[in-house]
């Protein structure tokens, strides 16, 4: 049988043909792609001619394709759209990719070819773009153990087969968890919720086959019930089980697994001569340090905190004149912080959501993307892994760039939160190949589907990371797009976010969905105007992560995370009516795998500098400044991995920043 996963694809622009591929597929095509792959791997290590650049950094680049290809459809359609067949071929897959790359890094005559380049670098003529791939390179082998020998290398290997699993069924537990739980509304339980969240809960329901409306543990969901909601026993017990993913006892919870990752990357730390794992894990960004972390954090920490402490004194006044007495809780605080709103900026989310249309805010970040970069998405009728995904062609001056494709409704097979990955990533070796990049978001479907103001920057994030992709201009493809230290990748994504408040491109694109109407002037001005409402809120929840994230991986793995966890929240004086934005058992970002543990403080360091890139363009007069936009595309959205990140901001900017305009930004400046 012809299997589609290992044919050479003839489809437009390359892309996957998944109206071919069927879940038998994956199995046989990876046993073949992993294959072919060692035999590359082996083929490079003993190629009996001298070590040069391109018959072993280049060789190494270029090797790999079948697997990529493989890989790319299998973990698209595991994250979006996961079935029991898909999650049961992933936690046969995870290891084996892990012991197959331990294999790769520990690869003795291979490392010795490349530290062999490495040593002659000097002498090798290499273009600085080759100088980087092999810094890079290099960096790589020896920071994944490639000197480590005997029981130190078995070990190692052994460690990141064992993470592998771990961060597998970390994740697929979470979900099993999100996809089981569900709050049947009766008609009485609507009283109060505002017709789209009524809508959506229907839709909701009928995705669940139940017979009415449900709130389920999706976020466009959990939120707006929290606010809307009169009914406080129901806010309570839909925040509970919200926070409740992962530690709700039995097969799925995740307390134990966590506990095992953190050992185990200490371990792995220790293995190569490092304090901690977070010392390790720091070396490479641009932080550097724990200490250059948490000398950032804390310095948002005070602020914020005295400001959500005074937003809580003035929620918990508003509850008590609602006649229940006792403490704000943190179930109270979003449905009080909505009435806060409404009574301070005139701002109901129900009478702002109709101007927040899914297809507008699209249209939006699209004509946006025209404005700054050129360029320019035509609708493509192609087949995709789920009829809510949709494609378009991405040009420039008639010449095609990429593919994009948005797949934007939540539904119960897909992963929780939204994401950016590249099915294909840009590159010129060994041939030129043009990136095929995909947004996932889980927005609550809705005829028409409807955005919060919250969900329309989530849209914006992401695409600016999908430009990152669509907008690389390098060589190899282990540098490209976004393929950047982990503390400078969220500058792209969240420096798109600034454009959504730019108050022209709300003017022309936050239409009424049953009038199309413009959005009112004074409605824009109200808008805007709150931007930093509820900041104290946002800034607790995130930076207390941030900072649990970092204590987990400083010193001395705990053996109970949820202990450590409490400790650092005491020691912080946590506010009582705000938890974490993602507590241990549920913080995929930072035990679904590597990424950003010991990293989830780098969306707070890349808004140091998303705040003072914006302010560029406002220094230039113009959100849509051409020279601006420009040295954007040339030094941070199409250099990819290229340069050093503080090479490249300080290229853009002409200095580093400093940590005023964030503050100024969310409005906790003195």
């Amino acid at each position: 049988m012809t299997n589609p996963l290992l044919d050479t694809w003839t489809t437009p622009f390359g892309l996957a043909p998944f109206d071919r591929v069927e879940d038998a597929h994956f199995a046989p095509a990876f046993d073949a792609a992993l294959d072919a792959h060692k035999s590359e791997i082996d083929a490079i290590a003993t190629n009996p001619d001298a070590a040069d650049f391109d018959n072993t950094i280049g060789a190494l680049e270029s090797a790999g394709k079948a697997l990529d290809q493989v890989l790319s459809v299998f973990y698209t359609v595991a994250g979006a759209d996961s079935t029991p067949a898909r999650e049961e071929l992933q936690r046969a897959f995870s290891p084996r990719l892990a012991a197959h790359s331990a294999e790769i890094t520990a690869n003795k005559a291979l490392f010795a070819r490349v530290a062999d380049l490495w040593a002659r670098r000097d002498a090798l003529d290499l273009s600085a773009e080759q100088q980087r791939v092999l810094m890079l390179t290099h960096r790589g082998f020896v920071r994944s153990g490639a000197a480590l020998t005997g029981a130190e290398d078995a070990r190692m290997a052994a460690i990141k087969s064992r993470l592998a699993v771990l961060g597998t069924q970390f994740t697929q537990n979470l979900l099993a968890d999100e996809r089981a739980w569900a709050l049947p509304l009766s008609e009485d339980d609507l009283e109060g919720l505002p017709d789209f969240l009524v809508s959506a809960a229907r839709a909701a329901g009928r995705e669940k086959g139940a017979e009415g409306p449900v709130i389920t543990l999706s976020r466009s969901l959990i939120t707006p019930f929290l606010q809307f909601s009169p009914r406080r026993d129901l806010r309570e017990l839909a925040w509970r089980a919200y926070v409740a993913r992962g530690a709700n006892g039995g097969a799925t919870d995740n307390r134990k697994i966590a506990a095992e990752i953190l050992s185990l990357r200490a371990e792995r730390a220790a293995l190569l001569g490092y304090d901690s794992f977070a010392a390790y894990k720091l070396e490479t960004e641009m932080a550097g340090t724990p200490q250059a972390v948490r000398d950032l954090l804390m310095a948002v920490w005070t602020p914020a905190r005295a400001q959500a402490q005074a937003d809580a004194a003035v929620l918990e006044r508003m509850m008590h004149e609602d006649g229940i007495n006792g403490d704000l809780e943190p179930w109270d605080w979003h449905y009080y912080a909505a009435r806060r709103r409404q009574a301070e900026h005139d701002l109901d989310e129900a009478t702002l959501k109709p101007y927040l249309q899914l297809d507008r805010m699209i249209e939006a970040s699209f004509a946006c993307a025209n404005r700054l970069f050129g360029l320019e998405f035509t609708p493509l009728n192609l087949p995709l892994y789920h009829p809510d995904a949709r494609a378009w062609d991405v040009t420039r001056n008639g010449q095609h760039v990429a593919v994009f494709i948005g797949d934007y409704f939540a539904r119960g097979s897909k992963r929780s939160g939204a994401w950016c990955s590249a099915m294909q990533s840009q590159a010129k070796w060994p041939q030129v190949r043009h990136p095929i990049v995909i947004n996932v978001c889980n927005f609550a479907k809705g005829d028409p589907a409807l955005l919060s103001y919250d969900d329309a920057r989530t849209l914006f994030h992401e695409f600016g990371h999908a430009l990152h992709q669509m907008l690389s201009d390098v060589t190899y493809p282990s540098i490209s797009g976004t393929s950047v230290a982990r503390d400078f990748v969220e500058l792209p994504s969240q420096l798109y976010e600034h454009w959504l408040e730019v108050p022209e491109v709300l003017a022309e694109f936050a239409t009424h969905a049953e009038t199309g109407q413009p959005m009112p002037r004074d409605m824009l001005d109200r808008l805007l105007g709150a931007a930093t409402f509820d900041m104290g809120f946002q800034t607790v929840e995130y930076v207390a992560s941030a900072l649990v994230d970092l204590a987990f991986h400083e010193g001395t793995p705990p053996a109970d995370p949820m202990a450590m966890q409490a400790e650092v929240l005491a020691e912080l004086g946590m506010p009582r009516a705000i938890a974490m934005r993602h507590a241990t058992p549920h913080f995929a970002h930072v035990f679904s795998g590597d990424g950003y543990s010991s990293g989830y403080y780098s969306y707070m360091w890349s808004e140091v500098m998303d705040a003072d890139a914006f302010a560029a363009f406002e220094e230039a007069g113009s959100a849509f400044d051409p020279e601006r936009a420009r040295a954007l595309e040339t030094f941070i959205l199409s250099a990819g991995g290229s340069r050093d990140p503080a090479e490249l901001y300080t290229a853009f900017r002409g200095r580093l920043p400093g940590v005023e305009a964030l503050l100024k930004g969310r409005g906790l400046a003195a």
